[in-house]
């Protein structure tokens, strides 16, 4: 069976992750060892096994060791006969749906991400801002919600999550009046998340220029699997340029629901998800539910995921 692979993004991470499959399979132990990235004179993998949750959620490491996380998973699953139909990722995770679709390899895809966390990183210090994840109101509701902030600075919606879950963010005060509007129109719940900068924003440009340059000299192949973008929300045509894509992507809202859509109109039906975490499953779920359709869907963060995936095959 094919599966859309679908890779997760920041805010996933865990303490730890990756330590059973390094133990028990050569195709990830190749990955991992393959690196030779360093971040404050730490491996990758000394991260992933050993920092606690505050160094490994600094955006700096957190976007590489997921990669590399991903990257190596990867392997085993492709080493196994599990190969990707098409792919999709949730912002930092598109990177990996790349990787799945042959854009460019391994190696590449932790040292793009390596570098996109350092340029995130390094832009996200100049404004005080706030990120809200709005339950229970449409895409439509919350969107003219923040429209109606503007007096009161920058705020917008940054993620489209699945129906009835996005998230808002931008300038502080923006923000919370935002979320003043949203409980008036009758939002469930309002959750603030921590986050490390004011990712997806205008905030982002100096980031995205710096990424934009780096592309340049970095060499793509052609994706051998349809590839859906997050900036776009669903599959590029060939006059979209993925580089142009990735750059945008950075600063642009993320347009997971309508991905998955895109999916579900082009009749995939088994998803599989590279994590860690299972947070795509559920927005996969909640995403078809919606459409009337009927999904497998299965999470792989850890080695007794994949065998109870290979006991199931």
């Amino acid at each position: 069976m094919e599966y859309v692979f679908l890779y997760a993004g920041q805010g996933s991470q865990r303490v730890g992750m990756g330590a059973d499959f390094y133990q028990e399979f050569e195709a990830y132990r190749k990955v991992l060892d393959s690196l030779d990235i360093t971040i404050r004179e730490k491996s990758l993998r000394r991260l992933m096994e050993e920092a606690d949750l505050e160094e490994l959620s600094d955006t700096c490491i957190t976007q590489p060791c997921m990669a590399a996380f991903a990257a190596g998973v990867t392997a085993v699953l492709k080493e196994m006969g599990i190969g990707p139909a098409a792919a999709a990722g949730l912002s930092l995770g598109e990177y990996g749906a790349l990787h799945a679709a042959e854009v460019f390899s391994a190696k590449t895809y932790v040292e793009l991400t390596a570098n996109r966390g350092a340029y995130m990183a390094e832009a996200s210090s100049v404004v005080d801002f706030k990120m809200t994840a709005v339950l229970g109101l449409t895409g439509e509701q919350v969107e003219e919600c923040c429209n109606q902030c503007s007096d009161f600075g920058y705020v917008k919606t940054v993620n489209y999550n699945c129906p009835g879950q996005y998230v808002i963010g931008g300038e502080e005060k923006a923000v919370e009046k935002a979320e003043e509007l949203l409980k008036e129109a009758g939002a469930k719940r309002l959750v603030p998340l921590k986050v490390s900068g004011p990712f997806h924003t205008a905030y982002m440009e100096p980031a995205a220029k710096k990424l934009e340059k780096y592309l340049e000299e970095t060499e793509f192949a052609k994706p051998v699997i349809p590839v859906a973008f997050n900036s776009i929300g669903g599959f590029a045509d060939e006059k979209q340029s993925i580089k142009e894509l990735l750059k945008d992507q950075i600063q642009s809202s993320v347009y997971f629901e309508q991905d998955i859509k895109a999916f579900l109109e082009e009749g995939y039906e088994n998803f599989l998800e590279i994590g860690p975490g299972s947070t795509l499953s559920s927005f996969v779920k909640k995403t078809a539910a919606s459409l009337g359709k009927k999904v497998n869907v299965i999470s792989i963060d850890k080695v007794s995921d994949l065998k109870k995936l290979l006991e199931n095959s």
